[in-house]
């Protein structure tokens, strides 16, 4: 049993149920059964981050790639795929919480990190570009923050897993759709980079537009 590991578990059986007590009470973590009888898990998924911020671990029959990058896209922080047991159910958990409650209580850089037209501001969690506010999920905000206190700096995949993740280890694909999410909301794709630039095998930076070609430039 969950209750075992010292949480209090609140359980309701449909989409609907769920939406309204997360709207009323401030819980920790959800985990989201996608076999929901009144509405479609995603769809769940996606009135769920509407209304809160809450970190979110999908349990789902459905272990194909599509499946899991829809699922990320739609906003869970973890996958479950059933059957699983609870102990796994409980270490996945425990990692999610240390993650989300990492990034809330890190110190705050000091001062507003500036990159170009791009501005992050750690202590109010606050992005804009150009003077123009970013609406970014908590895990695209740490992302962000993070690559824009090393501009220009390449940062190892491994390092953004353990810093941002803090997992030791895990799938390339959540950094991708992260990145992916990112370069939708900076305005920019990754065959047209303006500040995240992926060096393929090596690890992703954020730099100024213009400061990658200029690189390039000198590099030839």
């Amino acid at each position: 049993m969950v209750e075992d590991t010292d949480h209090t578990v609140r359980s309701v059986g449909t989409a609907l149920e769920a939406l309204r007590e997360v709207a009323h009470v401030p819980f920790d973590l959800v985990i989201l059964d996608l076999g929901l009888p009144d509405l479609d898990g995603s769809e769940a998924l996606k009135m769920l981050r509407g209304i809160t911020d809450v970190p979110v671990i999908v349990a789902t029959a459905r272990d194909d790639e599509t499946e899991v990058v829809r699922l990320l896209n739609a906003g869970a922080d973890d996958y479950l795929t059933k059957p699983f047991s609870v102990e796994h159910l409980a270490a996945r958990m425990a990692a999610v919480l240390r993650r989300a409650r990492s990034g809330a209580g890190e110190a705050p850089t000091a001062g507003v990190l500036r990159v170009g037209g791009l501005t992050v501001d750690p202590l109010r969690r606050q992005a804009e570009l150009d003077g123009v506010r970013l609406d970014l999920t908590r895990r695209e905000f740490d992302l962000l923050a993070f690559l824009a206190g090393r501009p220009g700096v390449v940062v190892p995949r491994r390092e953004l897993l353990a810093e941002v993740w803090q997992q030791s280890y895990g799938d390339d694909q959540t950094i991708d759709v992260h990145l992916s999410w990112l370069r939708r909301k900076l305005g920019e794709t990754a065959a047209r980079p303006r500040y995240l630039h992926t060096l393929r095998g090596v690890g992703v930076k954020l730099e100024p537009p213009g400061e990658g070609s200029r690189g390039l430039e000198q590099a030839r």
